[in-house]
């Protein structure tokens, strides 16, 4: 069974948040982790609790029970019908304990909220959020501050028609997708409009239909200077659920999406969910190859 994994801080947001995790872990019939992560108080300026015996004891006792209620509150106490685990872990580091975690349980997707209330919340400011779409080896799915739950029936990706890269990434998306019977729209956005827009886009399609017999997908090219702004009006015009994007290291839209001002551009976006793919880590997601 798939495994799905879910960082909780015990914001506002985590109830929706959770609430994501949980209809996906539904839809796909996964098996779902809720976890958080903690980090001992030190004493004296030290890093070390060896001289207090009972801290770990008691201390993971009480951050399970306050996991353990705040799941029985939003999805009631019934948790092992559901395919619904609960775990605590200590690290001082909420990301290396998140993809730590991810990665022994061999996790599909890590989910978590965008903002909160503890360490969790700096998940994605800054070189924090490079950290753990650069160290988790699954998908990141984001749930902004603001987002509702809502089913997911469209799923946006922005792409640079780059037939490899791009196709491979619609490729394993499709399984995701088919768990909602979700329609992937495949947008592009250049610059200017230019003659040879159409003929790339021409060319895209008919290589991924020779790769991919999900049916259910659409295509459109935008022309503006303005990505951003042009993206968040076109993911309010196809009522997206959910945006898709490769982190890539080397050129076009991509490159100017992920950096160091990823929260402030995220903001723009307003309440719609983000998976993250890295480049690097592109060959390990064989686990959405689902039929």
């Amino acid at each position: 069974m798939k495994k799905m994994l879910f960082a909780i801080d015990y914001s506002k947001n985590s109830t929706t948040a959770l609430k994501y995790a949980y209809s996906i872990n539904k839809k796909m019939n996964t098996h779902l982790v809720v976890v958080h992560v903690f980090g001992y108080p030190t004493a004296l300026g030290t890093d070390s609790h060896d001289h207090f015996p009972n801290l770990d004891k008691d201390t993971f006792k009480q951050q399970y029970s306050k996991l353990k209620a705040f799941c029985y509150n939003q999805l009631g106490e019934d948790l092992n019908k559901m395919n619904i685990s609960l775990d605590v872990i200590e690290n001082l580091s909420v990301v290396n304990g998140i993809v730590n975690k991810a990665d022994q349980m061999k996790a599909f997707m890590i989910v978590l909220g965008m903002k909160g209330q503890s360490a969790i919340k700096d998940l994605l400011i800054g070189n924090t959020t490079r950290n753990l779409i650069d160290k988790a080896n699954c998908l990141v799915l984001a749930i902004p501050e603001r987002a509702y739950f809502n089913e997911i029936k469209t799923i946006v990706y922005a792409s640079d028609f780059e037939a490899d890269k791009d196709i491979e990434v619609i490729k394993k998306i499709t399984g995701f997708a088919n768990a909602f019977d979700a329609k992937i729209e495949v947008v592009n956005i250049a610059d200017k409009k230019e003659f040879d827009s159409e003929i790339k886009m021409e060319l895209f399609k008919n290589k991924l239909k020779e790769k991919i017999n999900y049916k259910n997908i659409g295509f459109n090219i935008l022309h503006s200077k303005n990505i951003f702004e042009t993206l968040r009006v076109y993911l309010g015009d196809v009522n997206a659920d959910v945006v898709v994007m490769l982190e890539r290291e080397d050129k076009g839209l991509f490159k100017s999406l992920f950096h160091k001002d990823l929260v402030k551009k995220m903001e723009i976006y307003g309440n719609i969910p983000m998976i993250s793919f890295n480049e690097n880590n592109f060959g390990l997601f064989h686990f959405l190859k689902i039929s």
